[in-house]
């Protein structure tokens, strides 16, 4: 093997993150995601150790069918003073039948005598017998040297040793993990160099990196510079404690930055897709922060930069975000200049290049609502609903509010607890509604008599749903007087919007983005005021 390639490990090691717990039908699905990303290779887990990875491995051999990726079993050397033929998880590797057997095995000598409780000369045998026994029996088996910048510190030549019986047994990749996640890029850079350089350019290097000191991505870069052809990682940088290397970053580095072929035969532009696809199957919320993949990832708000991208998006971008299918966004905020207003107003469908008055009137506008407390950069439809307003001179509207109220009663005899109740009196087309409605809490409540209301002139309103509810004091130091912003998000099933709403209360506040979720919600559905 000579050409560098990817190893995916999100089902077997992202899978150990707290909090995620992922079924069969979820790691096949998974693993076709990872393929049609590119992967040279998916580790699947570790039969005869896990059941459910025993099931994995059973129903992938009938039901998947991998275009780029080769599957691979994980599992341990055979135990002290045993033979690796007759070890039955090796039998259990074996029975997996992938191409690839991926061994971890000690390279620590600490670990071998304390954890093992073996010799080290022993650990030797365990590494060469069980390699040997795996490539004899036609598997390509890849080493995992667990633990083995620690140990190398502290006993390099024993490392060494480790690395050097399993090559003799025919290992094709030598993976150098920094288990423990300590390292940082300089150290890894070291000692992979040290390694190449004893063992000779005709053994293949991998690297295996953890990110508890925040470098895992830059461990595995370094360890490439050095030599290392097979780089291991997750998608999203799922895994134990603070996770493993994030593939999501990686690849588009060795792509576009150090133009690696990493994924032969696939598209990077498949990136952000395959990556918030796979978050939606293990229910952990992206981070919107993550590089190339993150909501976030090219989002510009300085109005210094926005004037700069106006004229060159490459000014203020290290790489065009289409590259790895994500999309430049501006976000509007007291910061915001006409260039922001311009490219928000642009990436939102509407041309307002020339029209300098109403791009004065919504940067003063939108100035001065965020001194009030508003906040645009996160509320999409809210600004939507502004820039529209300014354009046509007066606010979208689908009903007139006449009043509306909530009740909150505690119940003190019986189950007790607490009853929210609203009250809503509005016109809709050339109708006057009044409707009350029932929740958990008042906003609750406002929003089911808001529906209740709306629904005969807006039957559309039964495909919105509201999904999240935030609430912040932006004045602390007024106690209960304190100005409440409120960010409500919402849903049709398709599309997901944010709205934006500040009050002197919490329900003032949590009305004004209700109604702002909801007439988007219409907009959006194509429906005209009745």
């Amino acid at each position: 093997m000579t050409a560098f390639h990817v190893y995916d490990t999100t089902l077997r090691d992202g899978a150990q993150q707290e909090g995620m717990n992922l079924s069969v039908a979820d790691k096949l699905a998974i693993a076709g995601l990872l393929d049609a990303l590119g992967v040279g290779f998916i580790e699947g887990g570790w039969p005869g150790a896990i059941p459910k990875d025993t099931e994995f491995f059973q129903r992938a051999a009938k039901e998947l069918s991998l275009e780029h990726a080769t599957l691979a079993a994980f599992g341990s050397t055979r135990k002290a003073l045993g033979k690796a033929a007759t070890d039955p998880q090796v039998k259990a590797l074996l029975e997996a039948e992938t191409p690839v057997v991926t061994l971890v095995a000690k390279s620590d000598i600490r670990h071998v005598e304390r954890a093992l409780r073996t010799t080290a000369s022993e650990n030797l045998a365990m590494i060469a017998d069980t390699v040997g026994y795996l490539v004899g029996e036609g598997r390509r088996v890849f080493l995992d040297a667990e633990h083995f910048f620690d140990g190398y510190r502290f006993d390099s030549a024993y490392g060494l040793r480790c690395l050097q019986a399993a090559a003799e047994a025919g290992a094709e990749v030598l993976v150098l993990c920094d288990t423990n996640g300590g390292m940082l890029p300089g150290w890894i850079q070291q000692i992979v160099g040290e390694v190449r350089a004893a063992l000779g350019d005709g053994v293949n290097l991998g690297i295996h990196c953890h990110n508890d000191t925040g470098c895992a991505v830059a461990n595995s870069q370094a360890a490439i510079e050095a030599g290392a052809m097979h780089v291991q990682g997750t998608i999203n940088g799922y895994g134990e404690r603070t996770g493993n290397a994030d593939l999501t970053a990686i690849v588009p580095n060795l792509v576009v930055k150090y133009g690696l072929p990493a994924l032969p035969g696939a598209e990077l532009a498949d990136l952000t897709r395959i990556a918030h696809a796979i978050a939606e199957i293990t229910n952990i919320q992206p981070f919107a922060r993550q590089p190339y993949v993150g909501v976030s990832a090219f989002a510009h708000k300085a109005g210094l930069h926005a004037s700069a991208i106006r004229v060159d998006p490459d000014l203020y971008q290290h790489i065009d975000p289409q590259l790895v299918g994500n999309d430049m966004r501006m976000l509007v905020s007291e910061m915001a200049g006409r260039a922001s207003v311009e490219l928000k107003g642009r990436e939102l469908g509407f041309d307002l290049h020339g029209n300098g008055e109403v791009l004065t009137r919504v940067t003063e506008r939108v100035k001065a609502l965020e001194a009030e407390g508003y906040t645009f950069d996160a509320a999409d439809a809210s600004f939507e609903l502004l820039l529209r307003a300014e354009l046509s001179g007066q606010a979208l509207s689908y009903f007139e509010t006449e009043s509306w109220r909530t009740i909150s009663e505690t119940l003190v005899h019986g189950e007790g607890g607490t009853v929210s109740e609203a009250t809503v009196k509005l016109h809709a087309g050339d109708r006057r509604f009044v409707a009350t409605g029932e929740g958990n809490g008042p906003v609750n409540a406002l929003d089911a008599a808001l529906r209740s209301a709306l629904l005969e002139t807006y039957p559309e309103l039964g495909q919105i749903e509201l999904v999240d509810f935030k609430v912040r004091i932006l004045d602390s130091s007024r106690g209960t007087d304190a100005i409440t912003r409120v960010m409500i998000e919402s849903t049709d099933g398709r599309e997901v919007w944010r709205t934006v709403g500040v009050g002197e209360n919490i329900i003032e506040a949590s009305w004004e983005a209700l109604v702002d979720a909801l007439t988007y919600g219409l907009l959006q559905a194509g429906v005209e005021p009745r």
